[in-house]
């Protein structure tokens, strides 16, 4: 396997504070890395200079073998880079299949046809309907999206996400305020998806990482401790010291 993104040497500071503190990572195309660590680990701080929001006082990062280092957030996402509640916001006043037509409209490059709306032209409303069955939204795709429960939003944001149609997919905590079932449809939902885009998974979930990474770094101060399996993660006595033995 090749490498999709490489960060090597990633430093930024707030103040005196080093956020993330010469942070290497790789992450090989087509696997579900997963990335955790205690609060105020540099884990935010990281996603935020991977897809283009913040930029690192040093280092750099490579994607596909380019340097990306100083790109803006929307040359990133051409190149194939997404982050899943940045791509768009939800608009809650639209229907369901309205919010993933408009982002399939915007990945085609197409003005946006406000007297045409973008579920009207048919290969845009059949390519919403298909996202829409990934996640298990269609019997709600005519439902306006303020009447969808938190968890259901989270997975119409999977379903934007997966309407850019990215090579890499920046995954921030998918299972954040997600109550027990809905985990689980969410674990189901990003194991349908595994192997067919590249994932980087932020998430504070331990079952969902370990049922879910093919590979697992642990951050603490700013800097990867260990990378490997879930099973070299679990038994790694450093990251049982540092995080996993206060879950």
């Amino acid at each position: 396997m090749s490498a999709v993104l490489q960060i090597d040497g990633l430093n930024k500071s707030f103040g005196g504070i080093k956020a993330t503190d010469n942070l290497n990572l790789s992450v090989q195309k087509g696997e579900l890395h997963a990335v955790i660590g205690p609060n105020g680990a540099g884990k935010t701080t990281m996603i935020s200079q991977l897809c283009g929001s913040q930029r690192p006082d040093t280092g750099r990062i490579l994607y596909a073998g380019r340097d990306i280092t100083t790109l803006p957030p929307h040359k990133r996402a051409h190149l194939g880079i997404t982050r899943s509640y940045q791509i768009t916001s939800l608009i809650m006043e639209m229907s369901v299949i309205d919010n993933v037509a408009l982002a399939l409209q915007a990945r085609d490059g197409h003005s946006f046809r406000f007297l045409r709306p973008a579920r009207s032209l048919s290969h845009l409303r059949d390519k919403a309907m298909d996202l829409l069955g990934k996640v298990d939204l269609t019997a709600k795709a005519e439902h306006r999206t303020k009447a969808l429960s938190h968890g259901e939003h989270r997975r119409m944001e999977i379903a934007i996400a997966l309407a850019s149609d990215a090579e890499l997919m920046l995954l921030d905590e998918p299972m954040a305020g997600l109550g027990s079932h809905e985990s689980m449809q969410m674990v189901e939902l990003l194991r349908g998806i595994k192997g067919q885009h590249t994932i980087l998974l932020i998430e504070h979930d331990m079952e969902a990482v370990f049922a879910l990474a093919d590979r697992i770094s642990v951050l603490v101060y700013g800097h990867i401790i260990a990378t490997g399996t879930p099973d070299e993660i679990r038994g790694n006595e450093a990251v049982q010291h540092a995080y996993l033995g206060e879950e």
